[in-house]
């Protein structure tokens, strides 16, 4: 028995592997690995080098202050939408392989809890006690799994009404809200241009119903000091909407897996991701919801999850469809061994307490061996604003080579 399933996994495993969404999975690891010593850099080259390029680049390659969207703000709502792809995919196989609801019921529980308490360590790392903040992308996915997980295997109209009720509600939460004095974040420029008026206010940073539970919630636990705010405006029920791009990801999952033909499903993603984007646009520019990553708004969800459609279904189409896959292996290489990745990224640098005082002292641990072996100014040789760039990327390909030495022996860390 146990070798016939054996057999069985080997099977369904190889056939429903899709390597676009491991392609996609990495290509998102890798914007990841370009902030794994220095978040900045892309400041640092537009100042050194200004020009459209690196003007084009600094926008992308940073999240926006409030409202609005780049390319770096689809970072998460990628890794939640891939989730929801991901589980079609996995429970799909578990179904197949003879697994009951029941004991699939207990590993989705099981899950989230280590997801949850994953984001929780990996935040609290480098500080003097347990950091209790659930705003992180891995403890966002933790939330709402089991809800995810509950959904799965329901029809196709059962999964739009509850996208829709959620999105629905969570907007009318927020809406029907008093309309509060923003807390501006400290780091903005100038405050005022990213504060709205009218009635966009209520979706204002530190200045809506997240906020508001936040200041109650996470003085539930034990801190070495009340919470009041977060300054960049993120927030523990952020995993209401996000758990709705993880719907969509979980309805493109079973797009995927059905017996359609690979055209017919390239071109029902590629519909509904640009009907996606363009109703968040109309929400936003027709004043009925903004765009606002850092509260999850409706109408970013609707968006940022048309954009992961569009993207998987180009990659679908291109590695899936037309077999073009020999590029993909840097990608794939990251993307299989995801949460082993994300943890060296949050691991490999942080701060330390210097013993029998208050202060900290930052040490990144590859870094740190490149400089001993090559030279503080090891990637400095293109000049200071090309430097903190070269370090990203230096220190990006030896993580990546970590990660290709447990893809050569098949270890592959999983939840």
């Amino acid at each position: 028995m146990a070798t016939a399933r054996l057999a069985l996994m080997n099977e369904e495993k190889s056939k429903d592997r899709l390597l676009s969404l491991d392609t996609y999975r990495g290509l998102v690891l890798v914007l990841l690995l370009l902030e794994s010593v220095k978040y900045g850099w892309q400041h640092d080259l537009f100042k050194a080098h200004p020009s459209w390029l690196t003007q084009l680049i600094d926008f992308h390659a940073s999240h926006v202050p409030w409202g609005g969207c780049s390319m770096w703000d689809l970072i998460q709502p990628s890794f939640m939408f891939m989730v929801g792809v991901s589980m079609a995919y996995s429970y799909g196989k578990r179904l197949k392989l003879g697994d009951s609801f029941g004991s699939m019921f207990r590993h989705a529980v099981i899950r989230a809890l280590i997801l949850i308490l994953m984001g929780v360590f990996l935040r609290t790392t480098y500080t003097a006690q347990t950091n209790w903040t659930f705003e992180d992308v891995i403890t966002q996915m933790g939330l709402g799994y089991v809800f995810l997980f509950l959904l799965w295997k329901k029809s196709v109209k059962i999964q739009f009404i509850t996208l829709g009720a959620i999105l629905i509600g969570y907007w009318m939460l927020f809406a029907f809200w008093p309309v509060q004095s923003a807390i501006p974040d400290p780091a903005w420029d100038d405050p005022q241009k990213h504060v709205f008026t009218g009635f966009f206010a209520h979706w204002n940073i530190n200045a809506n119903p997240g906020h508001y539970f936040d200041q109650w919630f996470l003085n539930l636990f034990p801190r070495e000091s009340s919470f009041e705010q977060h300054d960049e405006g993120y927030n523990t029920l952020s995993f209401i909407p996000s758990l709705g791009i993880m719907i969509m990801g979980l309805m493109t999952g079973e797009c995927l897996r059905s017996s359609g033909s690979d055209h017919q499903k390239f071109r029902n993603l590629a519909i509904f991701g640009a009907v996606g984007v363009a109703t968040g646009l109309i929400l936003h520019f027709v004043g009925v919801c903004p765009l606002v990553k850092k509260a999850w708004t409706p109408g970013f969800t609707l968006f940022s999850g048309g954009w992961c459609l569009l993207i998987l279904a180009a990659l679908f189409y291109l590695v899936d469809v037309r077999k073009r896959q020999k590029w993909t292996f840097p990608f794939v290489v990251c993307g299989m061994n995801s949460i082993a990745l994300y943890c060296m990224i949050w691991l490999a640098v942080g701060s330390f307490p210097i013993l029998g005082t208050e202060d900290l002292f930052e040490v990144h641990i590859v870094d740190a061996t490149l400089q001993k072996h090559l030279g503080e100014n090891y990637a400095g040789f293109l000049g200071a604003g090309f430097e903190p760039l070269l370090k990203n990327l230096a220190n990006g390909v030896i993580l990546w080579l970590v990660c290709f030495w447990m893809y050569r022996r098949k270890i592959f860390l999983r939840i």
